[in-house]
């Protein structure tokens, strides 16, 4: 492996989406240069504007070809382009010796670069948002906690859940608010999820069906599991020797959707590509995001231990922030963890090769350190 590529200190964030927010002028405050790509340079102009930037980072119009010609040995690309986008730009950045960045899962395209991406001394930074991100802060946090309260060798079993969701701070009667694309949502909602329920695996493959009342400090939830938890086991490093009796990452929405969306679980139950797409533009246009919106984003984790010889130990974190008029809190949760990664790229201090948000509890602690004195409050509760 060669050795790792100093950063240039010039960072080219590209994508101006609901996600972007204070996070950018985090990384204008820390780097010696940044661009905006957006559709248009006018487009990225407004941007600028509304995240009173304008000055601090020099607008761009993209495309892949114009980014790969401005890209030089150490820069850093910030991808805030949807997923399948990811790999053409990592594509890009191995080719000039650039780092890379997104807030997305790691995609199967993104790991075949990643061999190559590490053989140039090139960091991938991947799954450093809210959700993924935060919430894997969280996660290793907590098992490190539980382990040396419990100890790792000690035979024990456990129950871990991780929901989040981006939901209206004032309850609608569609009893949600979108907070990215429509179709993403609908479409997550047709992807079957695999969980750990009763020590046993589980599949649901309408996720919904699945939903089941969660209480979080009084107030009520509904949460239902997506995707497939299973390999964050390993991911989170929970001890060969404990047993799962319930291990759940999920999405939280506000009490009533299940009710509220019947009509939208009918549609997707026909599975029709056509009427879901159709589908996705009547329900942006029926239920807007306006400027006068405040959305709330609630990010609960939770660990139970309960160990052999009786002992047991209980912890959880509880993010829950309300977004105001100069940000969303969605924006704020996505994009200042990741513009924290981006900055650990830059002083040096992640290595070549992928990379998530966490991937140690030393490092886990000193992020949500930072981030913590960086306006994005949380709350941990442990119970021994």
């Amino acid at each position: 492996m060669s050795d790792r590529v100093p950063a240039s200190g010039t960072v080219h964030w590209v994508g101006a989406g609901l996600s972007t927010g204070s996070g950018l002028a985090r990384l204008c405050d820390t780097a010696e240069r940044v661009f905006l790509w957006h559709r248009t340079e006018e487009r990225a102009a407004e941007a600028l504007d509304r995240l009173d930037l304008t000055g601090r980072a020099e607008p761009r119009a993209y495309s892949l070809p114009t980014l790969t010609a401005e890209l030089a040995p150490g820069d850093t690309v910030v991808s805030m382009l949807p997923a399948p986008e990811h790999a053409g730009i990592l594509v890009a950045c191995v080719g000039a010796g650039a780092h890379f960045a997104c807030s997305s899962y790691v995609s199967d395209t993104v790991l075949e670069q990643v061999p190559e991406a590490t053989k140039a001394g090139l960091v991938v930074l991947t799954e450093a948002g809210l959700d993924p991100g935060i919430d894997h802060l969280f996660a290793h946090s907590l098992v490190a906690r539980a382990q040396e309260a419990i100890g790792g060798s000690m035979t024990a079993s456990y129950a871990f859940t991780s929901y989040c969701g981006g939901i209206p701070a004032v309850p609608n009667d569609f009893r949600y608010r979108f907070s990215w694309a429509p179709a993403g949502v609908l479409n997550a909602l047709r992807s079957p999820a695999r969980y750990i329920e009763g020590g046993a695996e589980t599949v649901a493959e309408r996720p919904w069906e699945a939903t089941r009342r969660h209480l979080l400090d009084g107030e009520e939830f509904e949460v239902y599991p997506n995707r497939d938890s299973v390999p964050f086991v390993e991911q989170y490093g929970l001890p060969a020797g404990w047993e799962a009796r319930s291990f759940v990452r999920g999405t939280l929405r506000l009490e009533g959707w299940l009710t509220a969306w019947a009509e939208v679980f009918e549609e997707l139950k026909a599975g029709d590509d056509e009427r879901i797409a159709a589908l996705a533009g009547e329900l942006a246009a029926r239920h807007p995001t306006t400027d006068a919106d405040r959305d709330r984003v609630v990010l609960a984790v939770s660990l139970d231990v309960r160990a052999e010889t009786g002992r047991t130990w209980s912890g959880s974190y509880v993010l829950d922030l309300v977004g105001d008029a100069e940000e969303s809190a969605m924006a704020r949760c996505v994009s200042r963890p990741l513009a924290l990664g981006v900055r650990h790229i830059l002083d040096g201090t992640l290595p070549a090769g992928l990379n998530r948000a966490a991937e140690t509890a030393a490092r886990s602690d000193q992020w949500l350190g930072e981030l913590a004195g960086e306006g994005v409050d949380f709350t941990l509760r442990v119970d021994e």
